[in-house]
């Protein structure tokens, strides 16, 4: 069996609040960062206000953008009246992935303890598109990216990763 070449991936970043700017936008710095340094593509950033319809409609876009392959998302999964961000991932996702949200959980709980109980980190499907929903913090964003991401969105990673599924995400359609 042959190695697999390591497959740049082009992912958009969007940070959604009502106060952060890119001058002081911390945890989208952060996933930028990363995917950057793990030596993927940004293919977008924005920020973008607490508003369900505003967010889905983001989701929806870079959802039918072709150049566009993961969606992370960074804000509004707590329990307040704003976070809303969960709630829009689901009115547009075709496919939800309740693990990714039960493996951060567990993560988190490894440093924050039982506080990992107010994330509602979730992720899903929509168009082909993987959407990661992450909580607002550079913290949560290193451990979802340190511990999950960056396995799963390298497909040299084994035994399975999400890359490999990407050319069949579109099947249905």
């Amino acid at each position: 069996m042959t190695e697999r070449s390591f497959q740049a991936v082009n992912m958009a970043v969007v940070t959604v609040s009502d106060s952060r700017t890119l001058e002081d936008d911390r945890s989208g710095d952060t996933l930028v960062q990363r995917l950057q340094d793990a030596g993927h593509f940004l293919a977008d950033r924005a920020i973008i206000k607490d508003d369900q319809a505003t967010i889905a409609a983001k989701f929806r876009e870079w959802g039918d953008d072709p150049g566009i392959e993961v969606i992370l998302s960074t804000g509004g999964t707590g329990v307040t009246g704003r976070d809303v961000t969960p709630e829009a991932l689901a009115e547009v996702a075709e496919k939800d992935i309740p693990g990714f949200g039960e493996l951060f959980r567990w993560i988190s709980y490894q440093k924050i303890n039982t506080s990992t109980i107010q994330s509602r980190a979730a992720a899903g499907v929509v168009n082909g598109t993987y959407i990661f929903v992450l909580p607002g913090s550079p913290g949560a964003c290193k451990d979802a990216w340190d511990d999950i991401l960056v396995h799963q969105l390298d497909i040299r990673f084994k035994p399975c990763n999400f890359v490999e599924l990407m050319p069949r995400l579109r099947e249905h359609l």
